[in-house]
């Protein structure tokens, strides 16, 4: 059998970082076992759909690399083939035309509120408290409709619903692939609609039929949807349809164990594209919330697709960690391809203004060498910030300090070193430093402070013989001419 599975978000909001991880999950089941990997739009809710909430969902999936084996199907254009199997049904006797109005279904909630209500009042035996608790939870409990045996209709053009004719007894037991073996009574499912008064097909009607149609063999879906789980199989037994298996994934809760909400930070899979993070990363960190294999903390795509299996994903909700995501949002940066990741810093580094062709030229230099410094790209392009254009360069409190008395000596002494060096290079620059310091008898913790703190301001900078070559000759002997000049006033 060919494994297609699906992802199948509705289009009324953004695509949560919830939808994006059973999405991935999807996505490496169908790769691990050469399957389908499919996307549905569910857009039946015609009130709450958005072409906008449409947009960003396929945005989020391209941003993620996430790409589906086929071209999305839009549910809603579906609803006649949805009629068509709900009529199906009823000549097959698994459903049935029921006429009971809104107004009759409110009124019997209403009267079995009421049951509830006088059931809590003083004064009234135990017998008369449980006999009318059992009338209202019979009155406020699955509904089973008078016409689901066939009896007539009130008369030939009374309005109707189709309902799914629910089983009759006995359990109903889904095998689920996280969750195991669950269990519920028949008796807890009632007749559900299937087709509307209006003709319009339901949600539950709708997910099933689609499903059969793409030939979906495996639902990967949250947890939320497990009690729709028995109440979508029986319209695949009413049709005489393949069940597809099932694996119901823990939501993911916030730090504090909470369902995950706005108060726990963003929650569009977007917003943290604008954070500064790599799909990969972000595939990678979800890929761990609340899946494991063996020892391995972080996996590529491909690792992952190599690996995957529902029995590695666990049965507790994961909790949501910005610093994990932090760490390996890192991680991938340092791996990511030098002109990749210089365009996708170029947007932060031009925050204020357009990168110089100077700049541009240090900053490419310097980014293979300071990959690693800063977890989301708005904090590794901060790090770049002493190689702008920035002179006179602004000091603070601990670069003033290298740079008084016997630093600026110092300094001063090194740049008439540095300023005769034939070759602009790290290594010569390095080699010139050593000399200076042993001809003046002097350690590096004396002359290198004074000689950074010229060329940062004191901005953090890794080695400082690279940030000379990075700046190039004449932009390093113009920061330290600066404080020289101004060390001396």
């Amino acid at each position: 059998m060919s494994v297609i599975t699906r992802f199948a978000p509705s289009p009324t909001g953004m695509l949560h970082i919830g939808g994006a991880r059973t999405a991935l999950f999807n996505y490496l089941y169908a790769k691990r076992h050469n399957g389908k990997f499919l996307l549905r739009i569910e857009d039946t809710d015609r009130e709450r759909s958005t072409d906008e909430a449409t947009a960003a969902i396929l945005e989020g999936m391209e941003w993620l690399g996430l790409t589906a084996d086929e071209k999305p199907l839009m549910q809603f254009s579906r609803a006649g083939r949805h009629t068509e199997v709900a009529l199906d049904m009823v000549s097959r006797g698994t459903a049935f035309r029921c006429y009971a109005t809104q107004e009759e279904l409110q009124a019997r909630r209403d009267l079995g509120e009421e049951k509830r209500q006088a059931a809590k009042a003083e004064g009234i035996s135990e017998d008369e408290k449980a006999a009318l608790l059992a009338e209202a939870n019979d009155l406020l409990g699955p509904y089973r409709s008078p016409w689901r045996d066939g009896a007539p209709a009130p008369s030939e053009d009374t309005p109707y619903t189709i309902r799914l004719r629910a089983p009759d007894g006995g359990d109903r037991v889904v095998e689920d692939g996280v969750q195991g073996t669950v269990r519920i009574q028949a008796s807890e499912l009632d007749d559900m609609i299937l087709l509307r008064a209006d003709g319009t097909p339901t949600y539950m009607l709708a997910v099933v039929v689609d499903d059969h149609d793409m030939g979906v063999t495996h639902v990967i879906r949250g947890d939320d949807h497990l009690r729709n789980t028995f109440r979508q199989i029986p319209i695949y037994e009413a049709m005489g349809w393949d069940i597809p298996k099932y694996a119901h994934v823990p939501l993911i809760h916030g730090p504090d164990g909470a369902k995950l909400s706005k108060r726990h930070g963003a929650l569009s899979t977007l917003a943290y594209r604008e954070m500064g993070y790599l799909p990969e990363a972000m595939k990678a960190y979800l890929l761990r919330l609340g899946w494991s294999h063996g020892d391995q903390e972080i996996f590529t795509q491909d690792e992952a697709a190599a690996v995957f299996d529902i029995s590695g994903i666990n049965k507790a909700p994961a909790r949501l960690d910005l610093e994990k995501l932090g760490q390996i949002n890192s991680h991938f940066m340092r791996l990511a391809d030098n002109e990749r990741l210089f365009a996708l810093l170029k947007p932060y580094l031009e925050a204020e203004k357009p990168l110089t062709e100077a700049e541009t030229a240090r900053i490419r230099a310097a980014l293979p060498h300071m990959k690693d410094r800063g977890n989301t790209l708005p904090e590794l392009a901060e790090a770049f910030a002493f190689l702008k254009d920035i002179r006179p360069i602004e000091l603070n409190k601990k670069a003033r300090k290298a740079l008084k008395g016997e630093g600026l000596d110092r300094l001063a002494g090194l740049r008439d070193e540095l300023q005769q060096l034939p070759h602009w290079s790290a290594e010569t620059i390095s080699t010139a430093i050593g000399s200076y310091c042993t001809a003046q008898d002097l350690s590096m913790g004396q002359v290198g402070p004074p000689l950074r703190a010229a060329l940062t301001g004191g901005l953090p900078a890794p080695d400082i013989a690279p940030v000379l070559e990075w700046l190039g000759r004449n932009e390093a002997l113009g920061r330290i001419d600066d404080q020289i000049a101004q060390g001396r006033e």
